[in-house]
C-alpha cells in the first residue's frame, strides 16, 4: 500500500482547561482524542449531532479545514466530566449485553438438550409427556429450592383444629403454608418419631413432592393437600389411632401425599384410546395410578428426600407394597370391585385381619380422593369448575385426534348440576354410607353434606330444565303475535 499525503496542513485547536489555555495539535492524535470524545458523548443516542461551539456559543465546523481557534479557547472541564460518565454508562451497558448472552447461549445449549432428548425417544407418540423420562436410568427429579427456602410457619391453634375437620377452607393457604401444614400432620401422628424420619427430609421430601405436581386446572399440588388433610381429618374423627397400627397412619398418610403425582391431566381412558407412552409402558392397566407410584418412589429413592431411610428393608418393602396396593386404588375404573369387597367385610369387620384392614385403608383413601362435596358449598364449587375445565381440556383434544369423547366430559353436553347430581347419588353417598356402618359419627360431619349438596344439584337442574322449556316460549312468543296481528289485518275490511 502506498502513502498518501494531505493538502490540509495540520490545525491547531485550543482548550480552556481549568482557566488555563491548552492547545491540542498540532499532533493528530490529540484532534483524533478530541473527536473520540466527542463522538462518546453523541454515540448513546440516536439523531445526534456532534457540535463545537466557542465561548461566546458560536457554532464552529469540525472538519480539517477548520482554522486555529487563537486566541478563542473550547472549555473541557463540562466535556471531561460527561465523557467520564457516558463511559461507565458504556461499560454498564456492555456487562449487561454480555450476561445477556450468555443467558442467550444458556437457552439455546437447553433446546438443543431438550431436542435432542426427544429425538432419543424416538417416533412414539408424545402426546402426553411427562417429566420423568424412565430410560434415563442416572437422571432423577430433585427439589429445584432448598430447605432454606422453605419458610416455617407457625400454625395458630385455631388451624391446628380446623385442620383436623372436613370442613377446612383448602383455598386461602398458599403453597408453602400447605407444605407447613402437611409438616405438621406428619409430627402431630407421630410418624416422624416412630418412622425415625429426620426433620430436614421431611421438609426436602415434602418439597420434591410439591414440584412434581403439575399446574393442571384440578389434578394439582392443592388437590393432593385437600386429599391429604381430609385422611388426616377422617383419622381424627373416626379414632383411627385407637384401631390401627402407627405404620398404617404413615402408609394412609404417604399414600394420600403421593396418589396423583405428574398427573398430566388427561385421565386413563385418554392415555389408553391415544396410546401414549404411559399407556404402553404399563399396558393399558392403570397407567397414571402406576405412574403415580413409580414417580413417588423415584423421589423417595434420592438419600436427601428419603423419609423411610431409618426403617428396617424389610419393614419398608412392606410399607412400599402397602402404598403401591393403595395409590392403585384410586383408579376409579375399579371403584365397584372395592366397594363390593369392602361391603362383604363391614358388618363383621375385624380390625385384626390384616385383609379387612387393607381393604378399610383402600376405601379411605378413595374417600379421601373424591371427597369434594363434603366439604362446604363455598369450598366444594370451585373445585367442580376446574374439573370441567379439565374435562373439557380432555374432551376438546380427542375430538381434535379424532377419539371417542365420554359424555360427562363434552363441553358441548355437560352442565355442573348434571355432572354432579349422578356422581353423587350413585358414588360418594353409597361408598361414605357404607364407611358410615362402621364409623355412625361420620354421618352428621360428611354423609349429611353430601345429602344436602345432591339436593342443591336437583333444584340447579330442576331451574335449568325450567329455562330450557321457557326459553323456546319467550323466543317464538313475539313471532306468534307478529303472525296473530298480520293475519287479522288480512280479516279487516279495507275502508273506502
Amino acid at each position: 500500500m502506498g502513502s498518501s499525503s494531505s493538502s490540509y496542513a495540520p490545525k491547531t485547536i485550543y482548550l480552556d482547561v481549568d482557566g488555563k489555555v491548552q492547545k491540542v495539535g498540532p499532533n493528530p492524535e490529540e484532534i483524533v482524542f478530541l473527536f473520540f470524545s466527542l463522538f462518546l458523548l453523541s454515540s448513546h443516542r440516536r439523531n445526534t449531532a456532534i457540535m463545537m461551539v466557542d465561548p461566546e456559543g458560536a457554532l464552529v465546523s469540525i472538519d480539517p479545514t477548520m482554522p486555529t481557534n487563537s486566541p478563542k479557547a473550547f472549555r473541557i472541564n463540562e466535556l471531561k466530566t460527561e465523557v467520564t460518565n457516558r463511559l461507565a454508562m458504556l461499560e454498564k451497558r456492555v456487562e449487561l449485553e454480555g450476561l445477556k448472552v450468555v443467558e442467550i447461549e444458556k437457552c439455546k445449549n437447553d433446546l438443543k438438550k431438550l431436542r435432542d432428548e426427544m429425538t432419543s425417544r424416538g417416533g412414539g407418540r408424545v402426546n402426553c409427556p411427562c417429566k420423568y423420562n424412565f430410560s434415563d436410568d442416572g437422571k432423577k427429579v430433585t427439589p429445584r429450592r432448598d430447605v432454606p427456602n422453605y419458610p416455617k410457619y407457625t400454625l395458630s391453634q385455631e388451624t391446628v383444629e380446623a385442620l383436623k375437620k372436613p370442613t377446612f377452607d383448602v383455598w386461602h393457604w398458599e403453597h408453602n403454608e400447605m407444605l407447613s401444614c402437611l409438616e405438621y400432620m406428619y409430627h402431630d401422628l407421630g410418624l416422624v418419631k416412630e418412622f425415625n424420619m429426620n426433620p430436614i427430609t421431611l421438609k426436602r421430601w415434602l418439597l420434591a413432592i410439591q414440584e412434581n405436581y403439575r399446574n393442571n386446572p384440578f389434578h394439582n399440588f392443592r388437590h393432593c393437600f385437600c386429599v391429604s388433610q381430609m385422611m388426616y381429618g377422617m383419622i381424627h374423627l373416626c379414632n383411627l389411632q385407637e384401631k390401627l397400627t402407627l405404620t398404617d397412619m404413615g402408609i394412609l398418610m404417604t399414600a394420600a401425599v403421593c396418589h396423583d403425582l405428574d398427573h398430566p391431566g388427561y385421565n386413563n381412558t385418554y392415555q389408553i384410546n391415544a396410546r401414549t407412552e404411559l399407556a404402553v409402558r404399563y399396558n393399558d392397566i392403570s397407567p397414571l395410578e402406576n405412574h403415580h407410584c413409580a414417580v413417588a418412589f423415584q423421589i423417595l429413592s434420592l438419600p436427601e428426600c428419603n423419609i423411610f431411610a431409618n426403617v428396617d428393608p424389610e419393614a419398608f418393602k412392606q410399607i412400599r407394597q402397602a402404598i403401591i396396593t393403595l395409590i392403585l386404588a384410586t383408579d376409579m375404573a375399579r371403584h365397584g370391585e372395592i366397594l363390593d369387597s369392602f361391603k362383604q367385610k363391614v358388618d363383621n369387620f375385624d380390625f385384626t385381619n390384616e385383609e379387612h384392614v387393607t381393604c378399610l385403608k383402600m376405601v379411605l383413601i378413595k374417600c379421601c380422593d373424591i371427597s369434594n362435596e363434603v366439604r362446604p358449598t363455598e369450598v366444594a364449587e370451585p373445585w367442580v369448575d376446574c374439573l370441567l375445565e379439565e374435562y373439557f381440556m380432555q374432551s376438546d383434544r380427542e375430538k381434535s385426534e379424532g377419539l371417542p369423547v365420554a359424555p360427562f366430559m363434552d363441553r358441548d353436553k355437560v352442565t355442573k348440576p348434571t355432572a354432579q347430581i349422578g356422581f353423587i347419588k350413585f358414588v360418594l353417598i353409597p361408598m361414605f354410607e357404607t364407611v358410615m356402618k362402621l364409623f355412625p359419627q361420620i354421618e352428621e360431619i360428611m354423609v349429611q353434606p353430601l345429602r344436602d349438596s345432591r339436593d342443591h344439584y336437583e333444584e340447579l337442574k330442576q331451574i335449568d330444565d325450567a329455562m330450557t322449556e321457557v326459553e323456546p316460549i319467550l323466543f317464538y312468543r313475539p313471532i306468534r303475535q307478529a303472525i296473530s296481528r298480520d293475519s287479522r289485518k288480512l280479516l279487516v275490511p279495507a275502508k273506502k
